[in-house]
Order: C-alpha cells, then structure tokens, then sequence
C-alpha cells in the first residue's frame, strides 16, 4: 500500500510473512512523467494491407506504451503472440494486415496510445484508421479517367 507521497519521497507499506514492512524512498532529480512527442495520424487503409500507427513518448523511467481502440485496450503480440497486431518497441502500434470482416473484430476505429510510469500518464491525440471500400476507389478512378479522356479528346478537335 502506498501511505504517503510528497514532492521529492513516498512511503509504502507491504504485508511479509513475519508482519508489515515499511520502505521509503526519495524520487531521483532525473525522473520525470511521460509524455507524447509523436502522435498517431489517421490512416486510410485498404483491406489486408500492412499499416503502422505511429506513438512514441518519453519519461523517466521510460513509460509503458499501450493502445486503445473506440475506448478498449487493444491486444497485440506482447498478449497473444497469434495477433496481428505488434507493438513495436519505439511504441508505435503495427498491423501486420488490416483486418475487416465478420469473422473477427475489424481494425476500422478511432486508436488512441497511452504512455505510464510511475509519476503519472499522457494521452495521444485520436487517431481514426478507416478501411478503403473498393468500390468508392473504382467509381473515383473510373471518374478522374473518364474526365481526362474527356479532356483529351476536347483539346484534340
């Protein structure tokens, strides 16, 4: 149990075989609470492709990194080693392919990364990761070549 915390020291006390022990501590000048320096940005992705959420944040000791999606904790690899999604060591959150159907949970969501320590916790901004429809690709591609095809033929005559 945490008893006391003031400015620079804390008391904690634990229960041991033969009763209760109590330890202090005075917090190192170097410590300091985590923060994010690179925020994840939203992504677009098509469906089965590889994609990466970028987060990477600082503190001392250096913070824990974890990630949430629509306000859930995401599992990665570090979890179950069968996932497809990794955190990587810098933080940064990478799915190995972008996963939407009704089989399994899709990835299309809004993603945030939280960094702790012991002095505390920081929050990314949102980040949204939405699934490419194939269909809106192939109406917008089919639209710019006709416009162009368009366009050419009228510069021709």
């Amino acid at each position: 149990w945490l008893l006391a915390w003031g400015g620079t020291s804390y008391w904690e006390l634990r229960r041991v075989p033969l009763g209760l022990w109590a330890t202090g501590s005075r917090l190192r000048q170097e410590d300091f609470p985590p923060r994010i320096v690179e925020h994840p940005s939203d992504l677009i992705v098509s469906k089965g492709e590889p994609a990466t959420l970028n987060c990477k944040a600082e503190g001392r000791p250096p913070p824990t990194v974890e990630w949430y999606k629509d306000g859930e904790r995401v599992e990665t690899d570090r979890e179950n080693p069968r996932s497809h999604r990794m955190l990587l060591p810098s933080g940064s959150l990478f799915f190995l392919r972008i996963v939407h159907g009704r089989r399994s949970k899709p990835d299309d969501g809004s993603y945030v990364c939280v960094a702790r320590n012991y002095l505390g916790q920081a929050i990314s901004h949102n980040a949204s990761l939405e699934v490419a429809s194939k269909f809106l690709l192939t109406c917008v591609c089919f639209f710019f070549v006709e416009f162009f095809l368009l366009l050419v033929s009228w510069q021709c005559h």
